[in-house]
């Protein structure tokens, strides 16, 4: 199950790191996260529209880049038109034909009931006339009526009917009834009829109350209209870039305001789906971000400390990427959306490479320029240009050699810079005055990303207690007051300290250890030497030691002192935590060997323990400190030997590891056996620099080169005057 995996995964660092810290880092966490996403997420707030519908245009508006997109606005005036062409919907009212033909047979029953009454002629004629009076019949018609029998009547009834269904059975709209009437009436005159019985029915059909049978069917209607607006395809809108989409002045029409919203060129209200994805895409990065540290660089992941700074730079990057996108570059919209090539992608980069890791700063280049897309509108060209910045920033400063490395950084990232703007500008069908901006822009973007990443850095440093390499430049400065005391006061431990860097730095580059590190370790780990100068070989300028005097117990303990007062030292001069640590580990728990033997030949023999004389500790517990450790064994000792050959100095560098090895100097240090010969070749390079055999010249040579010397010097003073 995921959780299960989850569990898995976490158990560990819960027993390890316990609630309170995790309490902590979830508040912290929490919190950064918050006000990051509060300041990408300006863009989503609510806001008035720039622009509304009739009014006129602040400013040319024309297209930053190419578009597709479904026009919402143009669809429904399409879909609208289609459904105003489509005729109305009407059916025939049959009940209109039922009705009238209901009236011709009431007539004519009435007419039957009248006949077969009575048989008295001129009474029927009487009734017919009461009951037809408003067919206002003649007295010969009404005579030939009274002497119809029932099969005439019916006949005539059937022949009226078949009149009325006949015109009444087709779509009689309204203005049309006086048409179907006047049809009906023609149709009296060839039905048949026999003429005295014609104004019977000629009258009968005058006085029917027709109505048109035609009716509008609404539901019909709309249900066709909704038919006909329903297959419109949505209308597709091409924009191309640098078209103009409303003029300065001219009046806006609903299309041009979605145009330019489609354009990212008007902010709308609040789009709450929109919200909701930013929130979540930042959530993911973070959590890809913390995975990746949580796997491959957990000793990241395990420090609050470096978490804190990775959002505190999070949120730098996005302070300053804001107030970029703020800037406005005049009435041209298209020029403004340019801003984005500001971004400073390469400063959060180069920080994270510096403070960090090279690795780690590769993942968080990514993460900015993506963040870097979104803030400046959702532009791909944004990203692609940060992360192109960002891995140049990042081979910039990965192999520091001094602070001036980082000044030149920038004439690359200004190349690198200009370079991806070009690119993308072609890409993009640009035209030359974008372009230009474009180009200037991103030429400032070098230079601000450098200066911002020399500004923070030394603030950085100090508040979060990291160690980088332009801060070990500095330390290696001979001009270092602690250096400056050490050749002044113990001019031999500064000689001793310097080939001891020269052969550390060899040894650790040789191993892929931190050389830089190494080399400023070993310039300081004597320091604690200036309390008691003289009371180490190295300084003692005449013959007399002083720890011929002593008992060898004293001496062990004034020597072993070096070690505690050079940690004073340091912490009072503030000196990293990394190089406290090479000054407290380069002796490790050593055996003081020639102070142990003294001990025992003054005749104390086995009451003489071993432990007496060793340091303090602790052992080295990284590569770098281990290699000082080496260095400074081997540097001291080599000055023994009365012929340094190389096959002496060989055979001394490895009988010094062997014994430093054995001793248990180096368990906790990580350095391999193959690491150890690796080491071995090193210190054998430098020490062969320094103790090359040198040419004897012929007495003869020698004063030959006196008398060049001399002319030499004579030529030059007579071309001077």
């Amino acid at each position: 199950m995921p959780w299960q995996r989850l569990e898995w995964l976490m158990h560990p660092l819960l027993v390890r790191l316990g609630p309170k810290f995790l309490r902590s880092r979830v508040i912290w966490g929490m919190a950064l996260f918050a006000v990051a996403v509060t300041i990408t997420a300006l863009d989503y707030l609510p806001q008035k529209l720039d622009l509304k519908v009739g009014q006129p245009s602040p400013q040319d508006f024309k297209a930053p880049q190419g578009i597709v997109y479904e026009s919402e606005v143009l669809t429904q005036k399409a879909r609208e038109e289609a459904a105003r062409q489509v005729t109305p919907v009407y059916r025939v009212d049959s009940s209109v034909e039922a009705a009238l033909t209901g009236q011709v047979d009431n007539i004519f029953q009435s007419l039957r009931e009248i006949n077969n009454s009575t048989s008295d002629s001129n009474e029927r004629v009487a009734r017919l006339k009461a009951r037809l009076s408003h067919l206002k019949l003649t007295a010969p018609t009404l005579q030939a009526l009274a002497a119809a029998d029932a099969t005439t009547l019916n006949n005539l009834a059937g022949i009226t009917r078949n009149i009325v269904n006949q015109v009444m059975g087709e779509a009689v709209p309204q203005d049309a009834v006086n048409i179907a009437r006047d049809k009906m009436l023609a149709a009296v005159e060839t039905a048949g009829i026999e003429t005295r019985y014609k104004p019977v029915v000629a009258a009968i059909i005058q006085q029917l109350e027709l109505k048109p049978n035609l009716i509008y069917d609404v539901a019909a209607t709309m249900q066709k209209r909704e038919k006909a607006a329903a297959e419109v395809s949505p209308v597709q809108v091409t924009i191309r870039q640098n078209e103009k989409i409303v003029s300065d002045g001219e009046l806006v029409t609903a299309e041009d305001i979605e145009a330019l919203q489609k354009l990212g060129l008007l902010r709308s209200g609040a789009s709450w789906g929109a919200l909701f994805g930013l929130v979540f895409f930042q959530a993911l990065l973070v959590a890809l971000l913390l995975l990746y540290l949580r796997f491959f660089k957990p000793g990241i992941y395990n420090s609050n400390q470096l978490l804190l700074l990775l959002g505190l730079l999070w949120l730098i990057f996005l302070v300053f990427s804001r107030g970029v996108a703020a800037i406005s570059l005049g009435s041209r919209a298209e020029f403004t959306r340019l801003v984005g090539y500001l971004m400073p992608v390469a400063a959060g980069s180069m920080l994270v490479a510096i403070l960090l890791d090279a690795q780690v700063a590769v993942i968080f280049t990514f993460f900015l320029a993506l963040e870097a897309g979104i803030i400046g509108g959702n532009l791909y060209q944004f990203t692609a240009m940060g992360a192109a910045s960002g891995l140049v920033g990042i081979y910039c400063v990965t192999h520091l050699s001094q602070r001036s490395d980082l000044a030149r950084s920038s004439l690359f990232l200004m190349l690198a810079n200009l370079l991806s703007v070009v690119a993308l500008g072609l890409m993009l069908k640009s035209t030359l005055s974008q372009l230009s901006i474009a180009a200037v822009l991103a030429l400032a973007n070098g230079l601000l990303s450098t200066v911002l990443t020399i500004g923070f850095l030394p603030f950085l440093e100090n508040s979060f207690g990291i160690t980088t390499a332009v801060k070990l430049l500095e330390l290696s400065n001979p001009n270092h007051p602690l250096l400056k005391r050490l050749l002044l006061e113990a001019p031999g431990t500064y000689h001793h300290s310097i080939l001891v860097g020269n052969l550390a730095e060899a040894a650790a580059d040789a191993v892929g250890a931190d050389s830089l590190l190494a080399r400023v370790g070993a310039y300081y780990h004597d320091i604690g030497k200036l309390k008691r100068p003289y009371f180490f070989i190295e300084n003692q300028v005449t013959a007399e030691n002083p720890h011929d005097r002593l008992a060898p117990t004293l001496s062990t303990l004034i020597i072993s002192c070096h070690v505690k007062d050079g940690l004073e030292m340091a912490r009072e001069y503030r000196l990293p935590r990394v190089i406290q640590d090479i000054i407290a580990q380069h002796h490790g728990a050593s055996l003081m060997t020639y102070f142990y033997h003294k001990a025992r030949e003054s005749g104390r023999g086995d009451s003489v323990s071993e432990d007496d004389f060793r340091y303090e500790g602790p052992i080295p517990r990284s590569k770098e400190a281990a290699i000082v450790m080496l260095a400074d064994s081997v540097e001291a000792g080599i000055r023994s030997l009365p012929k340094p050959t190389p096959g002496r100095m060989e055979g001394f560098v490895r009988k010094i590891i062997r014994e430093k090895l054995e001793d248990g100097q180096l368990e906790a240090s990580d350095l391999t056996f193959r690491e150890l010969a690796v080491i071995a070749k090193a210190f054998m390079r430098v020490l062969n620099g320094i103790f090359h055999t040198r040419v004897e010249y012929p007495e003869v040579v020698l004063k030959e080169m006196e008398r060049r010397k001399s002319r030499n010097g004579v030529l030059h003073k007579q071309s001077a005057g």
